[in-house]
C-alpha cells in the first residue's frame, strides 16, 4: 500500500455512507484538484447534504453520457471520494464545486435514493510487487517523456503539471496526475480508475499517451504539407500573374488565349447538339484557365481539335436516279442480280421517304467475288463518299468505342475516325471481314459492334473519347464476310444477309473480258492492238489454270501474261500478241488444275458425292469396300467428327435394313466395313455426304453397281429421310465441270435449285428426293 496515501487516510476518517453525485464527460483521480457544474436535483440535494456533514462526496461516472437521470446500472461501480473544497450557488440553481479527490471506492449498495443517492461504499487501495520495480521505474520514464513529447506538440499541458510530473516518484500518484491532466474519453479514464494494479495502470495510461501523439504528429504533418502546397500555388499565381504582366509588356504569350478566341469564334459557327457544344465549351474554359505549357492543355487541344473535325450537320447528297445508278451498277458490276436490286430499292424508297431508316446490308460469299469493289460502285453509284475499315484480327473493344481521353495517346475509336475522315454524316461504311474478328481479354468488337449496327440504337452511339453521343442513324454500312458461322447470333440478327455465290462459267468469261482484261492492259501499258485475248481462251485459262470462287487468281493469271507480253514490247518487240492455246504455256507454264470427271464406268462401292468448300464446289468420291474382320466400320480420308458420324449413321441405317435389300446378318458380325474418301490430306466435314456413304455402303454390300454418271448430295436420317443442305449451286457447277448428267439432292432444296441459271440446268437430269429409298432405285444399277 501506499505510504502516503496510507497518512492521509488516516489523518482523514472517511465514512462508509456517502452522497453519490452522477458526473459525465469527465473522470476525476485521488489527488487531483477538478471544478464540477452540478445542476441536476438529485446532485445539487447531495452536494447540500456533504456540506451539513463532512464535506464528503462520491464521484461516480455515468455509463450513457447522453442519460440525464440515470438509474443504478447506468452508473459505474468504481468512482472516487472526493472532498468538496469551494462552492458557489449560481442564480440560475446550478452549483459550482471545486472537489479534491482523496481515495478510490467500489460502490457495494445504494442506501437512499431520494431526495439524493447515498452509497455504502469501500475503499480500493493500490497494488505494488516488488518484483515489477524496474519495469514500473522504465514505464514512468516513458511516461514522463510521451508527455513532455505531447506538450512539445501543442497539447495544452501545463507548465506546473510538468513540473510536478517530473519530480514524481510515485507510479500510482504518477499514473492518475498524467490521466487527469490530459484529455481522455470517458470510457479510457474509466479503465485506468478502475485498474488498482499500479504497473498494469502506467501501462494504460502510456497506451492513451503514445496513441495521442500519433495522433498530433500525423495532424502536425497534413497540416505542414496543406501549408507547403498552399504556399506552392500561392507563389505559382504570384510568378504566372508577374509572366503575364511580363509578356503583356513585350507583346509575347497570347497564343493560348488568340487560340482559346479561335475555339470560341469556330464554335459560333457550328450547328452542334445541345450536349456537345457544352462539352466544347466546357473543355474551351478549362484550356483558358490553364499554363500553355502543361500536359493537359495538349489533351484539351487535341480533344477539341476532334470535336471539330467532326461533320456534326455536314450530309452528302444521294443521288436519287434510279435509271442512273442502274446504268452505273451495270456497267461496274455484271450479274449480281440480287444485290443491285436492293440497293435500287433503297434508293426509290429513300425517294419517296427521306427519313427511312438505313439498312445494315452484309454480302456473304467466298473470297474473289467481288463484295469489297462493290461496296465502292454502291458508294459512286448513290454519290456518297466511301470509307473502308478491315475488321479481320480485330481484337480490342476500344478500337470500335475508342479510349477515354484521359488515357495518355487516347483517340476516338475507328468508326468516329471514319467519319472525321469522310467529311460526312452519310457516308458508306464498309466493314471488312467481320466474321474473322477476334476476342480476348480486352474486350470482344463484335459485341461493341452491336450499337453501331442497330438502327434503333445508332442515333445516340456515344465513343469513349468524345464523350457525347454521335448520330450514325445516316450511314449506310455494308459488312462482307465469307462465312457466317463465327458471328455471334445477336450480332447476326442486327443484319440483311444478302450471299453472292460461286460464278459460273460464263459469268467469269463476260467478267474477264469486260473488267479483268482491260484493267490489265492499262495497268500494263498495253492495247488492243499489243495483246489480244478471245472468249475461248479465257474459258481455257479458267478451266486449266484456276479452281476458285471469285476471280483473284484469274486475275494474277491475265497479269503474268500481259507482264510477259510487256517485257516483249519494251525489248523492241512491238507487235499484236495473240493469246492461243497453242502458245498459252509459254506464258503460264504446263495446266495446273485437272478438272474432276466422273467414273469412266459403273463401279461397285464407289459413288460420286458433291461437296463445298471455301473456294467452290467439288466432287467427292466415296469408296467403300468389305473384308473378313469383326464388324469393325474403318473411316479414312482426314474426317471431322460430324462427317465420322454421318458414316456411322448410314451403316447404321444399312444395317436396319438388311433384310429388305436381301443383305445376310452375319456379313455384318463377320466383316469389317472400310469407308475412304480421297485426298486423305485434305480435311473434310459436315453432314451433306450422308446419302452418299448410304449409297457405297449398300453398293459393296450386294454387289450392285453404282451408275457412274450419278453425282449426289443430301444430309441422312436414321429413319431414311432426306434433309437439306447449302451451297447447292456450287456444288452443280462441280457437276457440270465434271461432265456429271444426273443430279441428286434434297427436295427441300427445289427452292436453291430454281435460282441456279437456266444454263446450268439445260444439260442436267435432277432428282429432288425425300427418302433414301428414292435414292438407292435412281442410283444403282
Amino acid at each position: 500500500m501506499n505510504d502516503h496515501q496510507a497518512e492521509r487516510e488516516k489523518e482523514m476518517v472517511i465514512p462508509e455512507i456517502l452522497p453519490v453525485v452522477a458526473v459525465r464527460d469527465v473522470t476525476l483521480y485521488p489527488f487531483i484538484i477538478y471544478p464540477f457544474s452540478v445542476g441536476r436535483d438529485f446532485g445539487v440535494a447531495a452536494v447540500e447534504a456533504s456540506l451539513n456533514e463532512h464535506r464528503l462526496l462520491v464521484m461516480l461516472g455515468q455509463r450513457d453520457q447522453n442519460q440525464d437521470n440515470p438509474g443504478r446500472d447506468g452508473l459505474f461501480d468504481v468512482g472516487t471520494v472526493a472532498s468538496v473544497v469551494r462552492m458557489i450557488k449560481l442564480p440560475d440553481g446550478r452549483l459550482r464545486i471545486l472537489v479534491q479527490g482523496i481515495s478510490r471506492c467500489k460502490v457495494e449498495y445504494f442506501t437512499r435514493e431520494s431526495p439524493y443517492r447515498e452509497a455504502k461504499i469501500q475503499l480500493l487501495q493500490d497494488q505494488e510487487s516488488e518484483a515489477d520495480k524496474l519495469a514500473k521505474e522504465a514505464l514512468m520514464r516513458t511516461v514522463k517523456g510521451q508527455l513532455e513529447r505531447l506538450a512539445g506538440l501543442g497539447k495544452p499541458v501545463s507548465s506546473e503539471v510538468l513540473v510536478m510530473v517530473n519530480g514524481m516518484d510515485l507510479g500510482g500518484r504518477l499514473a492518475d496526475l498524467v490521466a487527469g491532466n490530459i484529455e481522455i474519453k470517458p470510457g479510457e479514464g474509466q479503465r485506468i480508475l478502475e485498474e488498482q494494479d499500479v504497473l498494469k495502470r502506467l501501462q494504460l495510461v502510456n497506451d492513451t499517451l503514445a496513441k495521442e501523439v500519433t495522433l498530433l504528429e500525423m495532424q502536425a504533418q497534413i497540416h505542414n504539407q496543406a501549408r507547403g502546397e498552399m504556399d506552392r500555388s500561392q507563389r505559382d499565381f504570384y510568378l504566372r500573374q508577374q509572366l503575364k504582366i511580363i509578356q503583356s509588356e513585350l507583346g509575347e504569350g497570347t497564343e493560348l488565349q488568340d487560340e482559346v478566341a479561335a475555339y470560341r469564334e469556330k464554335l459560333q459557327t457550328l450547328e452542334l447538339p445541345e450536349e456537345a457544344r457544352k462539352e466544347i465549351e466546357k473543355q474551351i474554359r478549362r484550356m483558358e484557365n490553364m499554363s500553355p505549357d502543361t500536359a493537359e492543355t495538349g489533351l484539351i487541344r487535341t480533344y477539341l481539335d476532334w470535336m471539330f473535325e467532326l461533320p456534326w450537320n455536314n450530309f452528302s447528297k444521294d443521288h436519287l436516279d434510279l435509271k442512273r445508278a442502274k446504268k452505273f451498277l451495270d456497267k461496274e458490276h455484271y450479274g449480281l442480280e440480287e444485290i443491285k436490286e436492293r440497293i435500287l430499292e433503297f434508293l426509290a424508297v429513300r425517294k419517296l421517304n427521306p427519313q427511312l431508316k438505313t439498312p445494315i446490308l452484309c454480302f456473304v460469299g467466298p473470297p474473289g467475288v467481288g463484295k469489297t469493289s462493290l461496296g465502292q460502285s454502291i458508294a459512286k453509284a448513290m454519290g456518297r463518299k466511301f470509307h473502308r475499315i478491315s475488321l479481320g484480327g480485330l481484337r480490342d473493344e476500344a478500337e470500335i468505342r475508342g479510349h477515354r481521353k484521359t488515357y495518355v495517346g487516347a483517340l476516338p475509336g475507328r468508326i468516329i475516325q471514319g467519319i472525321s475522315q469522310s467529311g460526312t454524316m452519310n457516308p458508306i461504311f464498309m466493314l471488312d471481314e467481320v466474321d474473322k474478328i477476334g476476342q480476348d481479354f480486352r474486350g470482344d468488337p463484335s459485341s461493341a459492334l452491336l450499337e453501331v449496327l442497330d438502327p434503333e440504337q445508332n442515333k445516340t452511339f456515344r465513343d469513349h473519347y468524345l464523350g457525347v453521343t454521335f448520330d450514325l442513324s445516316n450511314v449506310l454500312f455494308i459488312l462482307t464476310a465469307n462465312t457466317l458461322d463465327t458471328l455471334q447470333p445477336a450480332f447476326r440478327d442486327r443484319l440483311e444477309i444478302i450471299e453472292l455465290g460461286s460464278y459460273t462459267m460464263p459469268e467469269k468469261v463476260q467478267i474477264a473480258s469486260r473488267h479483268l482484261v482491260p484493267k490489265q492492259m492499262r495497268e500494263h501499258g498495253l492495247n488492243r492492238e499489243r495483246i489480244g485475248f478471245s472468249k475461248a481462251i479465257l474459258e481455257t485459262i479458267i478451266r486449266g489454270y484456276t479452281r476458285e470462287s471469285g476471280l483473284r487468281n484469274l486475275e494474277r493469271l491475265l497479269a503474268k501474261t500481259c507482264r510477259k507480253v510487256a517485257r516483249k514490247v519494251a525489248e523492241g518487240e512491238d507487235r499484236l500478241y495473240r493469246i492461243k492455246k497453242a502458245n498459252l504455256t509459254e506464258y503460264l507454264g504446263p495446266v495446273k488444275v485437272f478438272p474432276d470427271f466422273r467414273l469412266k464406268r459403273n463401279q461397285v462401292g464407289v459413288v460420286a458425292g458433291l461437296a463445298w468448300t471455301s473456294v467452290g464446289g467439288e466432287i467427292l468420291f466415296v469408296e467403300v469396300t468389305r473384308m473378313p474382320g469383326k464388324g469393325n466400320l474403318l473411316l479414312t480420308g482426314q474426317l471431322g467428327d460430324v462427317m465420322k458420324e454421318s458414316a456411322q449413321l448410314a451403316l447404321s441405317l444399312i444395317r436396319d435394313r438388311a433384310e429388305k435389300y436381301d443383305i445376310a446378318k452375319e456379313v455384318f458380325s463377320e466383316s469389317d466395313i472400310h469407308v475412304h474418301f480421297p485426298e486423305g490430306a485434305t480435311p473434310k466435314d459436315g453432314p451433306s455426304a450422308g446419302i452418299t456413304v448410304a449409297t457405297a455402303i449398300l453398293s459393296c454390300l450386294t454387289q450392285r453397281p453404282v451408275r457412274a454418271e450419278v453425282a449426289m448430295t443430301g444430309e441422312l436420317t436414321l429413319r431414311g429421310d432426306v434433309l437439306p443442305i447449302g451451297g447447292l449451286k456450287e456444288k452443280v457447277l462441280a457437276a457440270v465441270r465434271g461432265q456429271i448428267k444426273t443430279v441428286i439432292f434434297p427436295e427441300l432444296n427445289e427452292s436453291d435449285w430454281q435460282e441456279i441459271p437456266e444454263e446450268i440446268r439445260k444439260g442436267l437430269d435432277f432428282f429432288a428426293v425425300g427418302r433414301v429409298e428414292e435414292v438407292f432405285k435412281i442410283a444403282l444399277v
